[in-house]
């Protein structure tokens, strides 16, 4: 699985951010430009994801992790954001709310 930590994507990435986590936690604060799609109804928003390689994003980065095994495995290019966005608010990053 391809990650990522929270320092490289504050660094600058030219790729679309999905945040898995539920609506209530997106927001109370996410990194900003973050797109919400919930892990939980995920498969029913399959055809939101963008056709480019992308990074996936949580709280953690167990929910991400996860999502982006499953969504490798269906042939995405996705790329696990490690520590998340509680790791991002931790390192002093701007968050968006």
């Amino acid at each position: 699985m391809q990650s990522i930590s929270v320092h490289d994507l504050h660094a600058g990435r030219e790729r679309p951010l999905i945040d898995v986590r539920e609506e209530h936690e997106f927001a109370a604060g996410h990194v900003p430009g973050a797109v919400n799609l919930p892990m939980s109804t995920l498969g029913e928003h399959l055809d939101e994801l963008p056709g480019e390689p992308f990074d996936v994003i949580c709280q953690a980065g167990g929910r991400s992790a996860r999502v982006v095994e499953a969504l490798t495995a269906r042939g995405h290019d996705a790329t696990n954001v490690e520590g998340g966005t509680g790791e991002w608010i931790a390192s002093g990053y701007d968050v968006e709310s």
